[in-house]
């Protein structure tokens, strides 16, 4: 391959960081090339140094702290690590650009959309005024956001978040650069986002003819769009082939371990009890107020007249779009938020009971949430964690205590002699099995499971997956599980309500619905959800 074919020629690229005095190398002999007019796609887990060496092409790391101690990377006849901050500057958002993980971290939320745009066009293009607005309607046309006009003076916060994804991809594209750099750009959007976003991406590249390197950690999302794949693990390139040749003879033992990473497998096959837990036209509605006296003039029906049984020892998968109204469903079947219509757990009615008489049934209902970082008091150690509903609940001396957390501990498959450590010193995962042990140690008969999985890694998943399987089978547990990831969904639930605008549009036996869905939206879901690879041109 020559130079001629190659935009970006990355060799031999080293990247550490300082840790006090000490410098820990967390990317080691990574080579490759990036092609003018290709999807090259960087995958692999959290930690592996995909994101690190992605940013390390427009030197985006935190210098000093980090450093190149060997490699070069040159674009056309320049090393791009050799170059100064004004030479780099011209090269950094106008011929290479990039696409964050974030949106809503990346724009500011103090600036209208158009107002972000033309700072762009001005700095580079050196555009103002009449011009710079004209330019920023052709791009957000270019990026499919409707009525661009109308959105020219909005805020992001006033956007989705794939309508803010877009509106960054339209700043990335505002000088027509060479390569896009898109780091993990679907990670924190539906499913069905997802899609849309990547159909863009690569109609883009088409289109304007550039490059694009895709960084992520979902193979699934990558067979889609990708020419070629570098795989990475611990900080190097462990393979590289055409995306083609890599999904259908993998040769590392760690891409074939990614590969087969997708949840799998039959929900626990408990037989169904008697209702554990029965609802019936549950309204959550919020008011809309307006002028001066405040009155209510109409309502955010975030959940309108939902209602099913679940059986003890079963599954009820619910799914939908964010803002489709699953998490505030689930939080008032908790009576974690105010609600009408009848809540029965157990037999008994909890829509007419108060806080302080719910409070002794909250053992026998338990909650574990998406981000277990967020969800885990950094203060407390493991221990504490773990047994806070026990001292709470008055359950057992400090001795039963102790060994009910050490039994907790071992069940979710973690050593109980870490159980003095803090929460920062455990990986995203081990973080989530330490929330499902907290939620375990009062042996609960329902666990609300609100995207327990979402910020995890796929093999990670797995691993989550089949201990909530696992526990499952030998407690009876019976979950209430929300998520938008149908492949894990489908791995676990025994039954399945899909919801949309705060209705449920379809339910019934999970099994059933997954191989003949038959609303329109939940056949969208799925078809997102588990995309059959493109053919790549």
């Amino acid at each position: 391959m020559n130079m001629a074919e190659n935009l970006i020629e990355v060799r031999d690229l080293a990247v550490e960081f300082r840790s006090g005095e000490q410098f820990q190398r967390v990317v080691e002999g990574v080579s490759f090339d990036i092609r003018k007019g290709e999807t090259l796609a960087l995958v692999g887990e959290s930690g592996s140094g995909k994101s690190v060496t992605a940013h390390s092409i427009l030197r985006l790391l935190p210098y000093p702290l980090a450093r190149h101690p060997a490699g070069t990377i040159h674009y056309g006849q320049q090393n791009l690590l050799k170059l100064g901050e004004t030479q780099l500057r011209g090269i950094r958002g106008n011929r290479i650009a990039m696409v964050f993980q974030e949106p809503m971290t990346s724009l500011n939320p103090l600036h209208s959309v158009e107002k972000q745009i033309n700072e762009v066009l001005g700095l580079h293009k050196g555009l103002t005024g009449n011009a710079a607005t004209a330019r920023t309607l052709e791009l957000l046309e270019l990026v499919g956001i409707p009525k661009p006009r109308k959105r020219l003076k909005a805020y992001p916060h006033e956007l989705s978040g794939g309508q803010r994804q877009r509106v960054m991809i339209a700043m990335a594209l505002a000088n027509e650069p060479e390569l896009l750099i898109a780091d993990e750009p679907t990670t924190a959007l539906d499913v069905t986002v997802q899609l849309k976003i990547l159909e863009l991406l690569k109609d883009l590249q088409v289109r304007l003819g550039m490059s694009l390197l895709l960084i992520s950690h979902d193979l699934n999302l990558v067979r889609r769009i990708a020419h070629r794949v570098c795989v990475m693990q611990h900080g190097r390139v462990v393979e590289q082939a055409s995306c083609d040749e890599l999904f259908r003879a993998p040769q590392h033992p760690y891409t074939r371990e990614l590969l087969g990473a997708e949840p799998s497998g039959e929900p626990a096959s408990n037989p169904a009890g008697a209702p554990l837990l029965e609802v019936q036209d549950l309204r959550v509605w919020f008011p809309i107020k307006k002028g001066f006296l405040r009155r209510t003039v109409d309502h955010v029906k975030a959940v309108d007249g939902i209602g099913f049984s679940l059986p003890q020892g079963q599954t009820l998968g619910i799914v939908g779009e964010s803002g489709s109204g699953k998490s505030t469903l689930g939080l008032a079947i908790l009576r974690l938020l105010g609600s009408q219509g009848a809540i029965r757990f157990e037999g008994q009615a909890l829509d007419g009971m108060n806080q302080q008489q719910v409070r002794p049934l909250r053992r026998q209902m338990q909650v574990v949430f998406q981000d277990p970082f967020g969800s885990l008091s950094p203060r407390m150690s493991v221990a504490e964690i773990v047994g806070e509903g026990l001292r709470i609940h008055k359950m057992g001396t400090a001795a039963e205590q102790e060994q009910a957390i050490i039994d907790a501990l071992v069940e979710v498959g973690l050593d109980p002699e870490t159980r003095h450590r803090y929460p920062h010193e455990f990986s995203g995962g081990q973080r989530q099995r330490i929330a499902i042990a907290r939620a375990l140690v009062l042996k609960p008969a329902l666990i609300l499971l609100d995207e327990p999985t979402s910020a995890l890694d796929r093999t990670v998943q797995r691993q989550v997956v089949e201990l909530l399987r696992a526990l499952q089978a030998k407690y009876n547990l019976t979950y209430l599980f929300i998520s938008h990831d149908l492949a894990v969904v489908r791995a676990l639930s025994h039954h399945l309500l899909v919801m949309k605008q705060g209705q449920v549009v379809e339910q019934g036996d999970a099994a059933t619905v997954f191989a003949a869905p038959q609303h329109p939206y939940t056949r969208q879901l799925l078809e997102a959800a588990f995309m059959a690879p493109a053919t790549v041109d």
